[in-house]
């Protein structure tokens, strides 16, 4: 009889992303590894980390972070392409990863991406590690896009928000899908009637129709700042709302294709309240993790035994 295996497929979710080192680590402990690892996004990131057996490397690196040294991440480019160009990203990446190929790696390992103009999904199983999560997580209009042989690539998120079709197609027998998004999009509904009355301006928009005077210069980090979180009212930075955009698009792609091809099992991270770009929080998100790991241990011990029969 042919071996059967197991895949988990890793979803995409900005920062969220951090609390797949806590699934990987939960499975480890419980006595589950996974054969084949399909990534998106974030998910390509983890993933590639614990098929290069680098995990430990990807936390100690998360869980260093503070606001502060997350703004250092992001080089902003001044091209027109994307607010981030990714040099610095990259480049951390590289530290560790620099010389791992796809093909070299001791377990199985894809990276989804999408093609921009035809959108093609793209499967990257071969090549340079670092390269192919590049193209993963290249959030349209956050990250630069990039060009492997000949094709423009950025998030496969796009089109394959939670891989699970990829593992099924490389052999996995059981699939453990790990979702970000679950506990946020979830409870999502339909508000029908809604009145547009009041008009709430920002700050910003309030200082250029009263023509008051220039605001006090603010520094480089305030400034990025707003950009990336949120100004001193509230209103949401450019990248919020472009991600949050990006992650509704994705939560609603994502529904659709795990209703068709449904996961064997389901890890559902409670992440609600968790920002986009939190990324200091990875302790946390690392835990909540490992906890939904464990909440679904008995599942995952019984599909585990049905491999080994």
């Amino acid at each position: 009889m042919t071996q059967q295996k197991l895949g988990i497929a890793l979803g995409g979710g900005g920062a969220r992303g951090w609390a797949h080192i806590g699934v990987l680590k939960a499975l480890k402990e419980i006595g589950i590894q996974p054969d084949i690892i399909a990534g998106t996004s974030i998910g390509s990131i983890a993933g590639g980390c614990y098929a290069a057996n680098e995990l430990d490397q990807l936390e100690e690196f998360a869980t260093n972070l503070t606001r502060r040294r997350v703004l250092g991440f992001l080089d902003i480019n001044m091209t027109g392409t994307s607010l981030i160009s990714g040099r610095r990203i990259c480049n951390a990446l590289d530290a560790h990863l620099e010389n791992h190929k796809i093909e070299d790696l001791p377990r199985t390992f894809v990276a989804v991406a999408t093609e921009i103009g035809t959108g093609h999904e793209v499967w990257m199983d071969r090549g340079y590690l670092v390269n192919a999560m590049r193209a993963s997580y290249a959030l349209p209009g956050i990250f630069k896009p990039v060009k492997i042989n000949g094709r423009w690539l950025f998030d496969g998120a796009m089109v394959n928000p939670v891989p699970v079709s990829v593992c099924r197609a490389m052999g996995a027998s059981v699939v453990i899908a790990v979702n970000l998004n679950a506990d946020i999009f979830g409870k999502g509904t339909v508000i029908p009637s809604h009145e547009a009355l009041e008009l709430e301006i920002a700050d910003d928009d309030q200082a250029d129709e009263a023509q008051l005077e220039p605001p006090q210069p603010e520094t480089t980090f305030s400034k990025l700042r707003n950009l990336f979180f949120s100004d001193k009212s509230g209103a949401p930075g450019v990248s919020r709302v472009m991600l949050d955009a990006f992650n509704i698009t994705q939560d609603r792609i994502a529904r659709a294709r795990l209703a068709g091809d449904p996961p064997d099992i389901n890890i559902k991270p409670r992440l609600q309240g968790i920002g986009l770009f939190d990324f200091h929080r990875a302790e946390e998100m690392i835990e909540l993790g490992r906890e939904a790991t464990y909440r679904a241990k008995d599942d995952l011990q019984h599909h585990l035994g049905l491999i080994a029969a």
